[in-house]
């Protein structure tokens, strides 16, 4: 068995090749029993399962083919794709997780999380984030017309694209007392968000693995590998 850790890949029609690149990755583990966990910001906005095109009918299809293999696909919602519902997963057999996994392989205890919620120094983000992930808010909007869905979305990006610019990295990164919070009952904590790859030693033999950003530039990610009876590897992949 492997376990697959993939986040931020901000797949959309306007990145080609972060498309191409994920249709690869699905092609490359389609033999080696795998259990894909994405977590969060797959996609680079998702303004709902009726949103349907050429480009999302490929990867669908290619994820039918994947588990059709007997491998599973598992997903949590991220900043930008947190309208995604367990509708559009069942298209090829994905499950929806809550927003705080837990995982057991090979005797060790694994929190799978986005991230988002690590960044509590972000308070501006923090309070938009309880209003725009409120349940009503979301049924509602999930009701509007597409093309009003459409706007807001791009208004979104584009506010979060002119916040980003005014904010020190340091606002941004998680709160080191909400990572140690997140690890009191696990071994390790996995999350993605910062876009910061990197294996961190936290206090008492401890770990938080950062998971990195899908990159259309260079065409390579960081992802992470366990395989059963191993250790969490870090992976450079090239697409």
């Amino acid at each position: 068995m492997t376990y697959l850790f993939i986040s931020d890949l901000h797949l959309s029609p306007n990145h080609p090749r972060l498309v191409r690149g994920f249709l690869a990755l699905l092609d490359d583990y389609q033999q080696k029993q795998t259990q894909l966990y994405i977590l969060g910001d797959w996609f680079n906005a998702w303004i709902g399962d009726d949103n349907r095109s050429a480009w999302l009918d490929e990867i669908v299809a290619a994820l039918q083919k994947f588990t059709s293999h007997g491998n599973q696909v598992y997903f949590q919602v991220g900043n930008r794709d947190f309208a995604l519902s367990q509708k559009f997963l069942n298209l090829f057999s994905g499950q929806l997780l809550p927003d705080i996994t837990t995982l057991n392989i090979n005797s060790r205890t694994y929190r799978l999380e986005h991230g988002d919620a690590l960044c509590t120094d972000d308070v501006a983000y923090q309070r938009f984030k309880k209003i725009i992930r409120n349940p009503v808010l979301v049924f509602i909007l999930r009701r509007t017309p597409l093309s009003f869905r459409k706007k807001l979305a791009e208004g979104f990006r584009q506010k979060s694209h002119e916040s980003k610019q005014e904010k020190h990295d340091e606002i941004m990164d998680v709160n080191q007392q909400a990572v140690d919070t997140a690890l009191k009952d696990v071994d390790v904590l996995i999350h993605g968000h910062t876009h910061r790859p990197m294996i961190h030693h936290e206090i008492n033999d401890k770990q938080r693995i950062v998971l990195g950003d899908w990159r259309e530039k260079t065409g390579e990610a960081m992802i992470l590998e366990i395989i059963e009876n191993g250790q969490p590897q870090f992976k450079s992949y090239t697409f």
